[in-house]
């Protein structure tokens, strides 16, 4: 058996990749968009990629189960649990708990563990050319390293009403009735790694077992003595903020996202053609770049989404698609790296984008503006916003700020002064940069602090 784990460092989400070597068939969970990593895998190891299959209805990134099953052929499975509320709008056969696929010698059950979402799915994994029981389970986000996936996602991202209450009573039952009775040596396999908003507390190993988890785990000493009501209140304190875009995610991976099929390489555009849809309002332009490079000038407009491991994060943080259909122009130096800031892009479903630009000579030139910190006190503002996670806001901020994630602002702009000017900060700059970038093509008026929480913080040390 050939089981490997493909890691998306930008979204700290992992697939996996499930071959049986004597039949050269293998099957995907879990897949994003850009698929050609999985294609490839299948090359080298001279299988046929036959089934798809995915944990959930995923809330952070868009799933490429349709996108690859599209260029392979293969079948299509998905969860036919949790309800009729909980049903997915495309074609592919559905699993129950208990539930098998079979690839030569390798035989997948599913296990129905609800509790971050009511149908999940996790896949254990039977090696039938070494053992005739399971070692492996694809936990999805049901059972992480060190954590456990968050049951209040619905409430946050997806419009539930307290249904983090029932959701973390099925992750206790589910635990209990699932997860330890499954022998200690399983190997587990999450969907998810640090860095992921799907869980509080996500450890950065890749994988664990059911025996280090429930010895060792947060939550073991809670179902070691039943303490239900324990568990569900340290499950819910402290959860991070949920993104905006995770609730687009949920509708658009239930519908079934859009087949984009074989994608060409982006193109350069010229300069004349770019700056007279830019003056008609017809696109958006990307800076690519880091926050200290764009505060030296950049295009009056742009978004900043730095290219890199987070562009997919950042680009669901600024762009909402569902709201705004002009297509996208990225600064990038040529095909290969824009073509490759796409593939993040279409991650979070942001699939319209134009073309790159090698430069910004003869585009309209904009200086964002930056306060010190030694003059914001003085400084005519609105509001001073905080767009870090609450966590960060509570364990200290600048006084008489209001706190807004990042990843929350451009859909919660009610709740922004509609006159004056706004100061924004984050820690370092990188997250207030994406935030303001926003802010400022939605039309506000957005001054950032020189080097952010960080700088202001120092500033107000040697000031003490």
């Amino acid at each position: 058996m050939l089981l490997e784990r493909i890691y998306d460092e930008d979204l700290a989400q992992a697939s996996y990749f499930i071959g049986c070597q004597a039949k050269g068939e293998a099957i995907v969970v879990d897949a994003r968009r850009d698929i050609q990593i999985y294609q490839d895998l299948a090359a080298k190891n001279g299988m046929k990629i036959v089934a798809v299959t995915e944990t959930h209805i995923h809330a952070d990134y868009l799933s490429g189960t349709r996108e690859l099953s599209a260029a392979t052929e293969a079948a299509i499975y998905v969860s036919g649990e949790g309800g009729e509320d909980w049903q997915y709008g495309f074609e592919g056969e559905r699993l129950f708990d208990q539930s098998t696929v079979k690839l030569g010698n390798i035989t997948i059950t599913a296990l129905h563990t609800p509790g971050h979402t009511p149908e999940h799915l996790s896949f254990l994994i039977t090696d039938g050319a070494f053992a005739e029981h399971a070692g492996f389970l694809l936990s999805g986000d049901f059972v992480f390293s060190g954590d456990l996936g968050r049951p209040d996602l619905l409430d946050e991202a997806a419009g539930g009403i307290d249904t983090r209450f029932a959701g973390a009573h099925d992750l206790f039952v589910s635990l209990k009735e699932k997860f330890l009775t499954l022998p200690d040596y399983v190997q587990v396999y999450p969907g998810h790694g640090a860095g992921s908003a799907c869980g509080k507390a996500l450890g950065a190993i890749p994988s664990s077992t059911v025996g280090y988890e429930r010895n060792f785990a947060w939550w073991g000493p809670y179902l070691e003595t039943d303490d239900e009501a324990g568990f569900v209140e340290a499950l819910l304190d402290g959860q991070p903020d949920a993104h905006a875009y995770f609730g687009r995610m949920k509708r658009e991976n239930r519908v079934g996202p859009a087949i984009m099929g074989e994608r060409a390489p982006l193109a350069e555009l010229p300069t004349e053609v770019v700056a007279a849809a830019l003056a008609a309002d017809e696109i958006g332009i990307v800076d690519t770049r880091h926050h200290s490079e764009v505060h030296g000038g950049t295009v009056a407009g742009a978004l900043n989404i730095p290219a890199g491991n987070k562009a997919a994060s950042f680009g669901g943080w600024a762009v909402d698609p569902a709201t705004d259909q002009r297509p996208l122009v990225l600064l990038a130096p040529n095909s290969e790296t824009a073509t490759e800031m796409w593939d993040h892009l279409i991650r979070v479903g942001i699939d319209n984008v134009a073309g790159y630009v090698r430069t910004f000579d003869g585009l309209p030139a904009f200086t964002p503006q930056t306060v010190a910190p030694a003059d914001l006190a003085e400084f005519d503002s609105a509001m001073v916003l905080d767009v870090r996670n609450k966590t960060e806001h509570l364990a200290g901020h600048i006084p008489g700020s209001v706190q807004l994630n990042a990843g929350r602002v451009l859909w919660n702009t009610a709740e922004l002064p509609t006159d004056g000017i706004i100061v924004s900060y984050c820690q370092s700059g990188v997250r207030n940069s994406v935030a303001a970038s926003s802010l400022r093509r939605a039309g506000h008026r957005v001054v950032e602090l020189e080097g952010s929480y960080a700088g202001w913080s120092a500033w107000e040390t040697q000031n003490a």
